[in-house]
């Protein structure tokens, strides 16, 4: 524990944002933490923009410092996510973008500044790590630490996971994710390619590429989907057509059509699967988080050698989930990733109780590898 009293800041200047943007960078030494995936800088700045970004017109943000002597010791976010409320008829408040060195009073000290500024608005609890819901990045990484982080998926130190329990932080849901080798990539199962060559004679399934000519029109036919498939989810709140579109944008420039493909039943979509080339591999190569001068370039023309991907969403339409859809997907992603030469993948996040999103992927053979936990606590 610090001998020395830690100094709280509300971040409301341009220096004290800068600051809290680039914190990471003081815990995340690579010589120590080699797996650590620096971000963009410019991504983190937009995601905190209260102006442009529409999820802040339901929800508000506030962030924090703590401060010992003048050096920054640590940083977290407080978050009113009105949506989320308004949709599950709750109280929550939640946290984000944690990040501290290993002591305890600095957490504790970040998690008392959230709590008051959440109680202050009629909040009853407080739940994350969300950065800033859970349509973003979510969740603390509990178990994984020794495997590369995959794109828009969260890498933390193992000591974080101290910090929190010993705040007396409770656990609320674990995220999971599978790993896809190439093994299985190259031999599926008999009896499941034989079930899916029936389904195809006798459905009425297919499936096409994104049409990356009509963006626009393909991301309207995926929001009407998201917001359909995933509504009985835990945790989940149907984001507006804004927000949609925006986070599709900021996609569009890593996405690849082969991995981006819907599901039409009768010529009627009823689902699609996104999985976006693991960037991260680039990200590594641009350790100041800068895309210029030379880090868009890296990543322009890095995206060609990828051969990993990170399937992130698979959703389905109520209507069409008993017509052996998943099966049909599993097998489609699966016959694209050893056409192209995917050496490995990884399906995440999972909601550890998705009894219908686990099993599949267990029944393949496919290891559990990487855990996150989202934790709660009610504020006195």
């Amino acid at each position: 524990m610090l001998d020395k009293s830690i100094n709280i800041l509300t971040v409301n200047t341009k220096k004290l944002k800068k600051e809290f943007v680039n914190f990471p960078w003081k815990i995340y030494k690579k010589k120590d933490y080699p797996n650590w995936v620096p971000p963009l800088k410019i991504s983190v700045y937009e995601t905190l923009d209260t102006i442009k970004n529409p999820f802040y017109k339901n929800a508000e943000i506030e962030l924090f410092l703590a401060k010992v002597e003048g050096e920054i010791v640590g940083r977290i976010a407080a978050i009113e996510n009105r949506a989320h409320n308004q949709f599950a008829n709750d109280k929550v408040g939640f946290y984000g973008f944690f990040e501290s060195i290993n002591d305890q009073s600095v957490a504790d000290a970040l998690f008392v500044a959230v709590k008051q500024w959440l109680k202050q608005r009629g909040l009853t609890s407080i739940r994350g790590p969300v950065n800033p819901s859970t349509n973003h990045e979510t969740g603390l990484l509990v178990r994984g630490q020794s495997q590369h982080p995959t794109v828009m998926t969260t890498w933390n130190p193992l000591y974080y996971v101290d910090l929190h329990e010993k705040a007396n932080m409770q656990k609320a849901k674990d995220l999971v994710a599978y790993l896809i080798p190439v093994e299985r990539i190259k031999n599926l199962p008999p009896q499941l390619i034989e079930y899916t060559n029936r389904l195809r004679k006798s459905s009425k399934v297919s499936f096409r590429d994104f049409d990356m000519k009509n963006y626009e029109r393909e991301i309207e036919i995926c929001f009407d989907i998201y917001n359909s498939a995933w509504e009985d989810n835990w945790g989940f709140f149907p984001m507006t057509r804004e927000e949609f579109f925006h986070m599709a944008r900021d996609m569009k420039m890593v996405l690849d059509p082969r991995w981006a493909f819907i599901a039409e039943f009768d010529g009627k979509p009823a689902g699609f699967m996104l999985a976006l080339p693991d960037i991260n591999y680039i990200l590594k190569r641009i350790p100041n988080g800068k895309l210029l001068p030379t880090g868009i370039l890296k990543l322009l023309f890095g995206r060609r050698f990828l051969k990993t991907v990170r399937v992130i969403t698979l959703g389905v339409k109520k209507e069409f989930r008993r017509a052996g859809i998943f099966s049909l997907f599993t097998v489609e992603s699966f016959t694209r990733a050893k056409k192209y030469n995917i050496i490995a993948g990884e399906a995440s996040w999972i909601l550890e109780d998705n009894v219908g999103m686990n099993t599949p992927w267990q029944k393949l053979g496919c290891p559990l590898y990487r855990r996150w936990r989202l934790f709660e606590q009610t504020i006195d």
